[in-house]
């Protein structure tokens, strides 16, 4: 496992649900047009992450959206962050377009959605950092 993947949940396969892959290409595809088309800011590649920074407030949930392999947001780019974004475009890449509708399903609150506690709350800054972490 290289350093940019992140392991699987517990209990999680490590092997990809049916068409995932294609899924998360479609949604890479999608995330990377709207990135390009309202990204004010720097787009780089951060661990295998397009990051589309300068991003308006609207175009994005919370403290920026991934979506496929790309990383929406006006300037949440701190390395924690990208971290926990990987881990979420990993998520992308198991679940493929699945991964919306089970998000959803897993609830608006960050504390008890599954997808959001694997990738890691404090990292995501849903939760503060441990005094050992920072």
């Amino acid at each position: 496992m290289t350093g940019s993947q992140a392991a699987p949940a517990p209990g999680r396969s490590t092997r990809p649900w049916p068409l995932a892959g294609l899924g998360y290409l479609y949604a890479t595809a999608i995330g990377f047009a709207w990135g390009a088309l309202w990204s004010t800011g720097r787009i780089r590649r951060s661990g295998g992450l397009w990051v589309f920074t300068g991003m308006p407030k609207w175009t994005f949930g919370r403290g920026g959206s991934c979506v496929g392999g790309c990383y929406l947001t006006a300037h949440n780019v701190s390395e924690a962050v990208l971290r926990h974004e990987r881990v979420h475009r990993e998520q992308w890449r198991h679940y493929g377009m699945a991964l919306p509708v089970l998000y959803l399903l897993s609830g608006r609150n960050p504390l008890r959605n599954r997808f959001e506690i694997e990738a890691g709350l404090e990292d995501g800054g849903y939760l503060p950092r441990s005094r050992g972490r920072r």
